[in-house]
């Protein structure tokens, strides 16, 4: 874990519900915590439903807050509304999962590209054309791809035009919304040493959200585990395979499928489903897949205490005799 300065983004006790039809409230997220450091990459792993996506469209403010607050370089940013908005996105990008559908199929790449410059009158439309050439080369694609549309180019190849575009406004935070999980394997190593790179060129911050811990593990400083909407581990990348101490995180690391494994290694798999968020019930939410759930398990949600120095964790299988020697 690097040298910690003072947080570039804070998120406090961040809550988003999302109304029912029959009345109900679905809990997407609730109540969130975390802060991201410059130029670290902080990851966000856990099940689809978890909250992960949500999470991002909150910062980048494609949703709206239910409770808790966002901060972004100590100004408080949770409810801006217009030109405020607008201009706020333009030190906070996302690069989507599905680029193809974040792309108008009718604009040729280089539009694409500088679009975003264009609009925020940074750049006159030969200047902005200049750009986009740079912007396309600098993620390791040719002027010749200026011309093209979208459905003319590989999943690899639109992915790398979103993180071009994500980057033109000189952003301070890009959120990665499982930005290379649907790609092939040997394309995920070219994004992702791509998007390192871009990182240590620019200073970037990044928020890498997915569902594959071994990803998310391989780019991340820091990583944060959801479950049912609650972060249940914080613990830095370095350490997960040894220290990681929540039930859900280690079972999440049995069931990473390695190539190396030995044929005798069972593959670990989390039997059942996660409870519905719009029904929350008392009591960790991982408490009905857990092999270690005790009757207090199911009475009272546990609180997520720092058990090691910069590592979290909620459960209450880790009691107060286990945290030893924590140097905050």
């Amino acid at each position: 874990m690097r040298e910690k300065k003072e947080p570039v983004l804070k998120v406090r006790n961040l809550t988003k519900k999302f109304n029912l039809q029959d009345g109900k409230k679905l809990t997407a997220v609730n109540n969130v915590s975390f802060e991201l450091y410059p130029g670290e990459c902080l990851g966000i792993v856990g099940e689809s439903g978890c909250g992960k996506s949500t999470i991002a469209k909150v910062l980048t403010q494609l949703e709206s807050v239910t409770s808790g607050n966002i901060t972004y370089n100590n100004r408080d940013i949770t409810h801006l509304k217009g030109e405020e908005v607008r201009q706020n996105r333009r030190k906070i990008q996302m690069i989507f999962q599905d680029a193809a559908e974040s792309f108008n199929p009718r604009m040729k790449i280089g539009h694409i590209v500088s679009e975003p410059l264009l609009n925020f009158k940074l750049m006159n439309k030969g200047e902005a054309e200049s750009e986009a050439k740079k912007l396309l080369a600098m993620v390791g694609l040719t002027e010749d791809f200026m011309g093209r549309y979208p459905h003319q180019l590989s999943g690899g190849q639109k992915q790398r035009v979103a993180i071009a575009r994500a980057i033109s406004l000189e952003p301070e935070i890009v959120i990665c919304d499982e930005a290379t999980s649907a790609l092939d394997v040997s394309i995920q190593e070219q994004v992702i040493k791509l998007l390192m790179d871009l990182q240590k060129k620019k200073g970037l911050s990044y928020v890498f959200i997915g569902h594959d811990l071994a990803v998310v593990r391989n780019i991340s400083h820091r990583i944060i585990v959801m479950y049912l909407g609650r972060i249940v581990e914080v613990i830095d990348s370095n350490k997960l395979t040894t220290d990681a101490a929540h039930p859900y995180t280690k079972a999440l690391l049995a069931s990473v499928f390695s190539v190396n494994r030995k044929n005798s290694t069972e593959i670990g798999i989390i039997k059942g489903e996660p409870p519905s968020p719009s029904d929350i019930q008392p009591g960790c939410g991982f408490s009905s897949r857990c092999t270690k759930c005790i009757d207090k398990c199911l009475k009272e949600k546990p609180e997520l205490k720092e058990i090691a120095k910069d590592h979290f964790a909620a459960c209450h299988q880790i009691g107060d005799e286990q945290i030893k020697d924590v140097k905050v």
